[in-house]
């Protein structure tokens, strides 16, 4: 008790600095191996714990002398199972990206998933090798994804570049994408029936246009005639899109964030847009 009446506001504010720094750190950790092998690690360490406390409250003698005879060698075990996570850890915290909020398992999944997309799109845009691949977001295409084989598998520049390449059975279709899967393959959509577009645009161009003229989705397209990369979002396309450009529209657009930035935003067209055959 004398602790708390001869303690000054500058222990207090000392000590509520302590807690803070320490729960921050655990909470860094916790992202750290979510998701990874250590979890189970974890629950495996937690068991022991439980049983180690269970054998000193009941006094199980051997119990009790076989948990202290474990964690004896409990930090080497620790250290060499956890030996890749703590190596990341220390990697993360020689760049500085430790307690670096961009570094969220959710930004570094999208990461991922567009830079798949990127390689499979610069492979087949360089060999004119025709694609068209939907980004799914708040308006859901169920309809549109039975319409097609379903695949719920993950998302590898490898399968983006196999389901594309000429005379194979899913070639011709689209692809849908549904947060981190491949929902399904040779899908079928709706082409856009706008006059104004232009004459120059090809199947696969009018079927980008047109399933974002009746939802939000995101699509990317590859012509098969000239390899040009075009992106289409909002009935709107951007034809022969730079590499850069389209990282940054697929990273601002499918952000979860993104979606309640466009409505604040209303109904304003961004400068980044043209209008259908422009």
């Amino acid at each position: 008790m004398s602790y708390f009446t001869d303690s000054t506001w500058q222990d207090w504010l000392k000590d509520l600095i302590d807690v803070g720094i320490v729960s921050f750190i655990i909470y860094k950790m916790i992202l750290l191996v979510r998701g990874t092998r250590a979890v189970q690690l974890l629950k495996g360490i937690f068991v022991l714990i439980a049983t180690w406390a269970i054998s000193t409250w009941l006094n199980l003698y051997t119990l009790k002398w076989l948990m202290n005879q474990m964690f004896t060698l409990g930090i080497v075990t620790v250290i060499i199972l956890f030996q890749p996570e703590l190596r990341r850890a220390l990697e993360q915290l020689g760049r500085g990206n430790i307690f670096s909020r961009s570094n969220s398992p959710e930004k570094t999944a999208l990461s991922e998933q567009i830079d798949e997309v990127i390689r499979a799109v610069q492979h087949m845009a360089k060999r004119k090798i025709g694609a068209l691949i939907v980004f799914e977001r708040q308006t859901g295409l169920s309809e549109m994804i039975e319409s097609g084989i379903s695949m719920e598998s993950r998302i590898t520049s490898e399968l983006l570049i196999n389901i594309f390449t000429p005379n194979t059975p899913l070639h011709d279709g689209a692809i849908i994408i549904r947060g981190n899967q491949i929902m399904a393959a040779g899908c079928y959509l709706p082409l856009s029936e706008n006059p104004f577009i232009s004459k120059e645009l090809g199947t696969r161009h009018r079927a980008a246009i047109g399933v974002s003229e009746i939802s939000d989705a995101l699509s990317v397209v590859v012509s098969e005639e000239t390899g040009q990369v075009s992106l289409s979002l909002n009935g709107m396309i951007v034809r022969d899109i730079n590499e850069e450009s389209l990282i940054s529209k697929l990273f601002e657009e499918l952000t979860p964030k993104a979606n309640v930035r466009g409505k604040e935003r209303g109904s304003a067209k961004p400068a980044f847009w043209k209008r259908k055959g422009d």
